[in-house]
């Protein structure tokens, strides 16, 4: 059994303020079955030394004594010990490139990696999760950047008055501001040229039902992707959504089949993307689809270039790209972006993007502003580590009793944890020995994950 766990500090940037294990849920598990936790020490955490302290942990600069260590984002290559045990969001399933010394270093040092994202149910949902809370974050950036870029263009909407979430501090404040616009819009109403004005959502999962949580805060009308092409007029003092499921996104290409949902999980390459189709009757976009390159993308640079050819000004104002994949199911997403400089704008005939930034300046110039913050719900970090350590704590228990020292044949987890471990004695384990190739190469894929996170 583990003697000690570690609760690692968070330095993946000055923002991130998150943390695995909330004090509430430190003192219910040292009370029900007598764990040690030691925190280690931080600066910019959302919960302070004195709150962990009254919940019976201790605080530490260091976890050198904890053989289970437990975090959130990617732990830097220096701060790895040997033969522990690390569970975080290690962004390595992929074989993302940026991540492979990371995991070369863990095989190294012959440590356990269990990777939140692989800890899912029998239909593979994910159980231990972050992704409500970036759809929330990210949909408040959006409608913000949205103010910003209508105001650049002369057009004074309500949405102006928001700020970008950081700037609320909590949930509560940020949806009580979004309500206050909503009031606004169905008073006041919405310039004309902006009217029916549609935000689609791509994806239904977690991350999109945590953005259109916010959404649905303004006077809204639901309407269907079929309804799109032939869609007139519009109530200024409402606005639209549109929620894209599979079957809205993609065909097959053979022209006699029909869509199946389980044959497109399983042959991507039998379907192409049509969700192109829906760009042009769209004012905001965001996207919170779950995406690897061997899925049609969404938005390509040449369609989104077309769009800007045919229309000139087209209705396209704002991408929130929640998923955050680089040049992934948003191909003009260009780079990731933070909480400090959350937008961009990409010109569609130069195929570049702009600095990114927090202000007009950044929502303006020629092209669509991108949101494509990689970290966002550490802009809301008390509640979404709240919200998170609500999900990991049932699992501390049996991660806290198991025998590191076996071979992995013969540990005694229960297999919805077994099976999110990547690393076992610093080998990679059967569901993951795809991984080797990106290992020994250092080739992998070019995207990024965003924690849905």
């Amino acid at each position: 059994m583990t003697s000690r766990i570690g609760i690692r500090l968070e330095d993946k940037n000055i923002w991130e303020g998150r943390a695995s294990l909330v004090p509430e849920h430190i003192a219910a598990l040292r009370a029900s079955h007598n764990l040690e936790f030691v925190v280690q020490e931080s600066p910019i955490r959302a919960f302070t030394a004195e709150e962990y302290l009254a919940a019976g942990a201790q605080v530490a600069p260091t976890l050198h004594d904890c053989p289970l260590i437990l975090a959130i984002k990617e732990i830097p290559i220096p701060a790895l010990e040997a033969n522990k045990t690390y569970a975080f969001f290690s962004h390595t399933i992929k074989g993302q490139p940026a991540n492979m010394p990371m995991l070369r270093r863990l095989m190294e040092l012959r440590c356990q990696l269990l990777d939140f994202e692989r800890i899912v149910d029998e239909n593979g949902r994910r159980l231990i999760f972050f992704g409500n809370y970036a759809g929330a974050a990210g949909m408040i950036d959006t409608l913000w950047a949205l103010g910003q870029r209508l105001a650049v263009e002369g057009l004074p909407t309500p949405f102006a008055a928001l700020q970008p979430t950081l700037a609320y501090g909590t949930l509560e404040t940020a949806r009580n501001a979004v309500h206050e616009v909503g009031a606004r819009i169905k008073h006041e109403g919405l310039p004309a040229s902006l009217t029916p004005l549609i935000c689609g959502f791509a994806g239904y999962g977690n991350v999109s039902r945590g953005a259109q949580h916010i959404y649905d805060l303004l006077p809204v009308i639901e309407i269907n992707a079929a309804e799109l092409d032939h869609f007139e007029g519009g109530d200024p003092h409402h606005v639209y959504k549109v929620v894209f499921k599979e079957a809205d996104m993609v065909e097959p290409l053979d022209p006699h089949a029909s869509f199946a949902l389980q044959e497109y999980y399983h042959h991507p390459e039998r379907y192409r993307s049509r969700f192109e189709s829906y760009l042009p009757y769209l004012t905001v976009l965001i996207n919170g689809i779950f995406w690897t390159p061997r899925y049609p993308r969404l938005v390509t640079k040449a369609g989104l270039r077309a769009l800007f050819e045919q229309q000139g000004t087209p209705k396209l104002r704002v991408i929130g790209d929640i998923s955050c994949d680089t040049e992934g199911a948003i191909e003009c997403t260009l780079q990731t972006t933070n909480p400090g400089c959350p937008v961009y704008v990409y010109n569609p005939f130069t195929g570049e993007a702009q600095e990114p930034g927090a202000d007009a300046h950044a929502c303006s110039g020629p092209g669509v502003v991108i949101l494509a913050v990689d970290n966002l719900p550490c802009e809301l970090p008390r509640e979404s580590s709240t919200h998170f350590s609500s999900t990991l704590m049932p699992f501390i228990p049996a991660l806290a009793e198991a025998d590191y020292a076996a071979p992995f044949e013969e540990v005694n987890l229960p297999p919805i944890l077994k099976n999110a471990f990547i690393l076992w004695h610093g080998e990679l384990t059967p569901p993951y020995r795809y991984l080797e190739k990106h290992v020994e190469t250092g080739e992998g894929v070019k995207v990024r994950t965003h924690e849905r996170k």
